[in-house]
């Protein structure tokens, strides 16, 4: 009762914490879902500065209680949220690294970032974030490298077969290509319209361009 007053007077919805009961009815791994997708809803529309675990239990159709059993803050919510987002990525760099084909996760990567209206938008706030949360920061930096990993291994796998320019090191081209990738997936909440099935195809077909063999280039 003491934390419910608490926080009443403070006007903060996330420091009214009800003290946990019991674990809520239900499948554990479902509600744990649901509440990372209100999550998603909530930051994508509102941005993260809004996303309380009030709004978040609101959106889900549950009571704040029930938030606060799996997830006991905001911060141990937003660390799963963009755990659960990379789950996302690596489970396109399974699916795609056996084929070692840089068209193929091209193709991946820009289907996930522009096929869910609300995938990029949450991963760059959270990103943007993470600038002043060292614990996001990290998550971002631990995950995204084994990205970047993968990237240069399939790089550096058409090196070897001659379908990549060799004259640039894998993991530099690595670097611009992920680069390039976050650029167009950061202008697409932006301009959708610009980002047709057509266009994706063109986009993917220049980057190959970009990184084939130079002509004359001795090997």
């Amino acid at each position: 009762m003491l934390k419910k007053q608490i926080g009443q007077a403070s006007g903060n919805g996330d420091t009214e914490l009800p003290s946990r009961r019991g674990r809520p009815p239900g499948d554990p791994e479902v509600k744990r879902a649901e509440l990372l997708k209100a999550a998603t809803s909530v930051i994508a529309q509102e941005g993260y500065a809004s996303a309380s675990l009030r709004k978040v239990a609101q959106r889900a159709g549950y009571t704040t209680g029930a938030v606060t059993y799996y997830f006991a803050n905001k911060e141990e919510l937003i660390l799963a949220l963009i755990e659960s987002r990379f789950d996302r990525y690596d489970a396109m760099i399974d699916d795609i690294q056996a084929d070692t084909a840089i068209e193929g996760l091209f193709e991946r990567w820009l289907r996930l970032t522009t096929g869910d209206p609300e995938f990029w938008p949450v991963m760059s706030e959270l990103l943007a974030h993470a600038r002043h949360d060292p614990k996001l920061a990290a998550v971002y930096k631990q995950r995204y490298a084994r990205f970047r990993d993968v990237y240069t291994s399939i790089l550096a796998a058409g090196q070897a077969r001659g379908t990549v320019r060799d004259d640039i090191p894998a993991d530099l081209l690595a670097d611009q290509l992920s680069a390039m990738g976050d650029g167009w997936a950061l202008l697409f909440p932006l301009e959708p319209e610009r980002f047709t099935p057509s266009r994706v195809k063109e986009l993917v077909a220049a980057a190959i361009a970009l990184i084939a063999p130079v002509p004359g280039t001795p090997r």
